[in-house]
C-alpha cells in the first residue's frame, strides 16, 4: 500500500502537459497539433531512452536506490518546466528530463516491490501497483487542470512536482534487498529476445501503451471539441470527463487481471484488445453524434483501454528469467513508452492532415490510428504462443 501511495505521488506530474496544452500552451506558443503532440510525447521519449539503463541496473543494485533518485529527479524536472519553459524547444527538453526521472521511478519501483514479495502474492500485488497508475494519472488531470484554470498554468507544474516526494519518503523507509547475481552482461537483451512468451507480452504491452498514451494525450482536446460542438456542458466538461475516464482504469485493470486468472491471459488480453479497437473505431466514426452517445462510448473505451494492462505486466513478470528480470523490465518499458511517444505525435499528425482539431473527420482519423495500433497486440500474442504452453 505504501508503494501504491508513492506511485500515485510519482504520477501527479504525469499528464500535466497534455492536460493544459490545448487551452493554455498551444495558444500561448502558437503550436500546431503535431507540435503539441511532439511536446507531450517528449516525456515518453525521455523515459524510453533512460529506462534500459535504469531498469537494467536493478539486476545489480537494490532497486529502491534507483527509485529514490528517479523520483527526486522527476520532481525537480517538473518544477523546472513551470519555471523555465518558454516555447516548444525548451518544453521538449524539460519534459523529456521529467520522463527520464519517471524512468527511474516506475519500473524500478515495480522491481523494488516484487523483490520484497513472495511469489504467491506477486500477481495481484503487481496488478494493484499497476492499476494505481490510473488513480495517479486521474489526480494529475484533475489537479493540473483545476490549478491552471483557477491560478496559472505555471503553478500546475509547481504543485504537481511535490507528488514524487511521497515516493522519496517511501523509498527511504524500505529495507535493503540485494538482487541475485546476474547471469549475463549488462543491457544484454538477447536472453529476453529469445524468450518468446515474454516477448509476446512485451509487444502486446507496446500495443496497449500506444492506445493508452494516444488517448491520454488527446482526451482533453477531443472532449473540448465535443463540448464546443454542443454549445458547452455544465456537468461534463473536459476536466470532469478526463478524470472519470482515467479513474475507471483502476477497476478495469483489476477486472481484466481477474479475467486472465479465470480464462487465461492470452485469451483475455486478445478479447480486450480486439474490443478496444472496435470501440475506438466507433468513437471516431461517431465524432458528430450527440454528446450523450459520445459520453457512453468514451466511458466504455475507458474500461477497454486499460483492462489488459495488469495482465500484460503480470505475464511479462511471470515468464521472465530470474537472472535477467531487470533487463526484461527495461525492454518492456522501452517498447511500451517508445510506442507511447509515437502515438502522441501520430495522432497530432492525423489531426493536422485531416483539417485540424475542430473537424469531425480529423477525430475519425485520430481514433482510427489508435484502433490500428492496439489491433497489433493480439497478433503479437498469437506469434508468441507455444504449443502446450501453460500461458496459452
Amino acid at each position: 500500500m505504501a508503494m501504491c501511495l508513492g506511485q500515485i505521488g510519482n504520477l501527479l506530474p504525469h499528464v500535466v502537459v497534455p492536460a493544459v496544452m490545448t487551452v493554455h500552451l498551444m495558444p500561448l506558443w502558437g503550436l500546431s497539433n503535431a507540435q503539441a503532440g511532439l511536446m507531450a510525447a517528449a516525456y515518453a521519449a525521455g523515459y524510453m531512452l533512460a529506462v534500459p539503463v535504469l531498469s537494467s541496473l536493478t539486476d545489480r543494485r537494490d532497486a529502491r536506490v534507483i527509485l529514490l533518485w528517479g523520483s527526486l529527479f522527476s520532481a525537480l524536472a517538473t518544477f523546472a518546466f513551470g519555471a523555465f519553459a518558454q516555447g516548444l524547444w525548451s518544453a521538449l527538453v524539460l519534459w523529456a528530463l521529467a520522463g527520464i526521472g519517471f524512468a527511474g521511478a516506475y519500473m524500478p519501483g515495480l522491481r523494488a516491490l516484487t523483490d520484497r514479495l513472495e511469489a504467491a502474492d506477486a500477481s495481484r500485488s503487481v496488478t494493484l501497483y499497476t492499476s494505481s497508475y490510473s488513480l495517479g494519472v486521474g489526480l494529475s488531470f484533475l489537479v493540473s487542470q483545476w490549478v491552471a484554470e483557477h491560478i496559472d498554468w505555471h503553478w500546475a507544474f509547481y504543485l504537481t512536482s511535490l507528488g514524487p516526494l511521497v515516493m522519496v519518503a517511501v523509498a527511504l523507509s524500505m529495507r535493503t534487498v540485494h538482487p541475485p547475481p546476474s547471469s549475463g552482461h549488462w543491457l544484454d537483451v538477447r536472453p529476453v529476445l529469445r524468450n518468446r512468451p515474454t516477448m509476446g507480452y512485451i509487444l502486446g504491452y507496446g500495443a496497449h501503451c500506444f492506445e493508452l498514451y494516444g488517448l491520454r494525450t488527446w482526451l482533453v482536446g477531443f472532449w473540448t471539441f465535443v463540448v464546443q460542438r454542443h454549445q458547452g456542458s455544465t456537468w461534463f466538461d473536459p476536466m470532469t470527463v478526463s478524470v472519470i475516464v482515467t479513474l475507471l482504469a483502476m477497476p478495469a485493470s483489476i477486472w481484466g487481471n481477474e479475467l486472465s486468472l479465470r480464462f487465461g491471459r492470452h485469451r483475455a488480453i486478445t478479447a480486450v484488445q480486439c474490443t478496444s479497437a472496435c470501440v475506438a473505431l466507433l468513437i471516431g466514426w461517431s465524432a458528430e453524434a450527440s454528446l450523450g452517445w459520445l459520453l457512453v462510448c468514451v466511458l466504455v473505451y475507458a474500461i477497454t483501454v486499460p483492462a489488459d494492462s495488469g495482465s500484460l505486466t503480470a505475464g511479462m513478470s511471470a515468464t521472465a528469467e530470474s537472472g535477467s528480470r531487470g533487463v526484461t523490465l527495461a525492454l518492456h518499458s522501452t517498447v511500451g513508452f517508445g510506442l507511447s511517444a509515437l502515438a502522441g505525435w501520430l495522432v497530432g499528425v492525423a489531426l493536422d492532415a485531416w483539417g485540424g482539431a475542430n473537424e469531425p473527420q480529423a477525430w475519425t482519423a485520430a481514433f482510427t490510428v489508435l484502433a490500428l495500433g492496439v489491433a497489433l497486440g493480439p497478433l503479437a500474442l498469437r506469434w508468441s504462443r507455444r504449443k502446450n504452453s501453460s500461458e496459452r
